[in-house]
């Protein structure tokens, strides 16, 4: 092909390439390749003069794998009307959608028939009380965002329906879809299904579970938000052995996975005082009595070692003793897969300082919220009496934490956790405690997570915007225009970060997508081509010249 390709005129190698290689291969060559002429089939030929067929095949190939079917096809909206409509009103609020959408993507709810409003986080609208803000961020980003809920009994209908999206904001509270008669299970693996199609979720079912799962503190131990001395347990005999060795070491933090809004965190302390010098020198025994406060409400317990150990694996029974929790315990129930765990941390006094939980939108910090128990107490959880102190990005007093948290341990985060292929959510928190002694200087305090969480945070300047018994008509209008224009912010930069997600897998997709095409053509002329490192990114590189 040599001769041919130095002395045929471009009409005769546009043929030639469309004869052999179908006409996409034709139209991709086309147009960025009419100048190849002599000088690029000498540039092949210096690589590997045997083989100059590869020259309009490679060529072709890098141009045809940029191409992709969201780029030919018609910019609309995706048609979901074989969804059920749960909106009671249509989208007050919503910013009209772009005719033409950089990305398609999706913001999907859920309708609780059995419970009041359909959910505690609804507005009378039928729609999440901060859904409509931050669909108007991606909507300001240049992206289309629709509305939906899911339907369990629509399943595999509404999973079709969303293969159409480029991307997927999952806006559903822990437990709602199972209350509403759906899997959760199921719903997670159908989406895994449709980030292995290349679309984006946020956030995943396996960033959900990682981050906020309990054990996460174990696996974020050795950063300097961690403390060494995290333990997980998922087996009665690890939570046996483990728990009698820290206990009489020091007051520890005994954490279930399952639970929320502090109900199974555990703050223990032995009644005896009787710790030991150095961790490992002595185990408690059965019959040591444990001082216990619950995170949830501030209520205290007295129990026996082996009571606890009972109630953590059976819940109540004659053996546990009588408990006065509204939780049940088993803990472990299920074993490590079905979320079973408990996590033993070193428990921090100052606690009763407060906590500071770090708002975030993707890797940037937009507010920090002092969260100080009511006196007496330990826990910061609402509903308390807990006291909240709102500060800026930029608050000087938290300075060190933040630079430290925000340029040296957040890009470790995801890979820590077994996430370093996914993209840091979107919209999500970080709870800090410190665990320095009192009296170190701001600048050396060492302030450890106590928690991550990023399923379906919610947006609290939105929350005029939720149904309660007072307020059963509460929408999005009911927001303040003062809390109206912070929000705007915030859901502006959400779109902006997903945004730049979704711009980011698209080249990343485009030159993988290139870069195989060129293999596939050069390995049909001759296989050793294609493992050939060198020609290949010279050609890349010859092409982008």
């Amino acid at each position: 092909l040599k001769p041919f390709w130095l002395k045929a005129s471009r009409a005769r190698r546009a043929r030639a390439v469309q004869s052999l290689f179908g006409e996409m291969a034709f139209r991709a060559f086309a147009r960025p390749l009419r100048t190849l002429g002599a000088r690029g089939a000498r540039f092949v030929a210096r690589q590997r003069p045997v083989t100059l067929a590869a020259v309009p095949v490679a060529a072709g190939g890098l141009a045809a794998g940029v191409l992709l079917p969201s780029q030919c096809a018609e910019a609309s909206l995706v048609d979901v009307s074989c969804l059920t409509k749960v909106a009671k009103t249509d989208d007050v609020g919503l910013l009209p959608q772009p005719a033409s959408p950089k990305y398609k993507t999706a913001l999907v709810q859920i309708y609780v028939d059995s419970q009041p409003f359909g959910g505690s986080d609804k507005s009378s609208s039928g729609h999440r009380y901060d859904t409509i803000p931050i669909a108007n961020g991606m909507i300001a980003s240049g992206m289309s965002c629709q509305l939906v809920h899911y339907v369990p009994s629509e399943h595999d209908t509404f999973f079709k329906a969303m293969e159409g999206f480029d991307a997927i904001i999952v806006r559903c509270n822990p437990g709602q879809i199972n209350a509403a008669g759906g899997d959760q299970m199921k719903f997670d693996d159908s989406m895994r299904a449709l980030q292995k199609k290349g679309i984006q979720v946020w956030p995943s079912p396996d960033v959900m579970t990682n981050m906020g799962a309990k054990d996460a503190l174990c696996k974020i131990a050795n950063l300097a938000i961690g403390l060494p001395d995290t333990l997980a347990y998922y087996s009665p005999q690890e939570l046996e052995a483990g728990f009698k060795k820290t206990m009489a070491f020091q007051p520890r933090v005994i954490k279930q996975n399952r639970g929320s809004s502090g109900e199974g965190i555990w703050i223990i302390k032995l009644k005896s005082g009787n710790y030991c010098k150095n961790y490992g020198d002595r185990m408690c025994s059965d019959d040591e009595v444990l001082e216990m406060m619950e995170a949830c409400d501030n209520h205290a317990e007295t129990h026996t070692v082996r009571e606890f150990l009972e109630f953590c694996v059976g819940g109540r029974s004659s053996k546990s003793g009588k408990w006065d929790t509204i939780g049940t315990g088993k803990y472990l129930e299920g074993g490590k897969e079905a979320g079973g765990q408990l996590v033993d941390q070193r428990f921090c006094p100052r606690i009763v300082e407060g906590e500071l939980r770090y708002n975030m939108v993707g890797d940037t910090l937009i507010g920090i919220i002092h969260k100080k128990p009511k006196e007496g107490g330990i826990s910061a959880v609402g509903g308390t009496g807990s006291i909240y102190t709102y500060y800026g990005p930029k608050e000087k007093k938290f300075a060190s934490l933040t630079k430290s948290f925000t340029s040296t341990d957040l890009p470790k985060i995801m890979p820590a956790l077994g996430l370093g292929d996914e993209p840091i959510p979107l919209w999500w928190t970080s709870d800090f405690i410190n665990s320095s002694p009192p009296g170190t200087d701001a600048k050396d305090e060492k302030w450890i997570v106590g928690e991550f969480n990023c399923s379906c945070v919610g947006i609290s300047k939105c929350l005029a915007a939720y149904c309660k018994d007072d307020t059963p008509n509460a929408c999005y209008t009911d927001i303040a225009k003062k809390d109206l224009a912070d929000v705007k912010k915030i859901s502006s930069l959400l779109g902006k970060k997903a945004l730049a997600i979704l711009a980011k897998i698209s080249s990343s997709k485009k030159a993988s997508d290139a870069e195989e095409a060129l293999k596939q053509i050069l390995k049909s002329v001759d296989p050793s081509l294609a493992s050939n490192a060198a020609l290949v990114d010279k050609l890349k590189s010859w092409k982008r010249s």
